[in-house]
């Protein structure tokens, strides 16, 4: 099977486009504007992998947590093309994919998203042999609420390491270990392999209408409360 992977969820903008358990490419670029970034790297990475859009039988878009703009263009993009071609729409949860991207080792594997205004998106999760626990559900948290949630030893990653990488450092000592941004990053490769793995147990694609998911509201809809 063919899936399509895109990530738009931060400031990097990853597009990767697998074949059963090969990255036939993959491209991850910093980008300003996902609106005009996305549609772009799809092109090159299909140009790349030697495959055109309509052989594409899944997308599987990171849906989540993330940058209210980011997942709306990740998401539109995905059922936009899905819309055209048929193929079915599988989305990923931003912080399992990311958290995926840390290297193998024992303990528990926080990933976290910079949510701004004092807080971050997290969750936590362990490596039980080839499998995954999930150790804490994604969660909006005060980085000084988050350090009494985490198990220890634990390895951290994603982008609010570059804000808040010193301050969890300080406060979880030798029981963390966190991993420098971009290096460790989102990757589309990772998102299509989940879905692709999803697909291959029987759980179904989404339907129309799939939303981002959020965590906190939008910063609009906050206001208007």
């Amino acid at each position: 099977m063919r899936v399509l992977g895109v990530d738009t969820a931060t400031r990097r903008a990853t597009v990767a486009v697998v074949e059963d358990d090969l990255v036939l490419a993959e491209v991850t670029v910093d980008s300003s504007s996902h609106t005009t970034a996305i549609l772009p790297l799809i092109d090159a990475v299909l140009q790349e992998g030697g495959c055109g859009i309509e052989s594409v039988e899944a997308i599987a878009v990171s849906a989540g947590p993330g940058s209210f703009t980011g997942l709306r263009v990740g998401l539109s993009v995905a059922q936009g093309i899905a819309c055209a071609t048929g193929a079915q729409v599988v989305p990923i949860s931003t912080l399992e994919a990311l958290a995926h991207a840390a290297p193998m080792a024992g303990g528990a594997v926080c990933p976290l998203l910079d949510a701004r205004m004092g807080e971050v998106y997290a969750a936590c999760f362990e490596r039980a042999g080839t499998e995954w626990r999930t150790h804490l559900e994604a969660r909006l948290l005060t980085p000084e609420r988050l350090v009494t949630t985490l198990p220890a030893p634990c390895t951290i990653l994603g982008d609010a390491v570059v804000r808040y990488g010193t301050f969890l450092t300080e406060r979880l000592g030798h029981g963390a270990t966190v991993l420098p941004w971009p290096e460790y990053g989102p990757r589309a490769s990772i998102v299509a392999r989940l879905a692709l793995a999803r697909l291959r147990s029987g759980i179904a694609a989404a339907g129309r209408g799939l939303e981002p998911f959020y965590v906190r509201a939008p910063d609009a809809q906050a206001q208007i409360r």
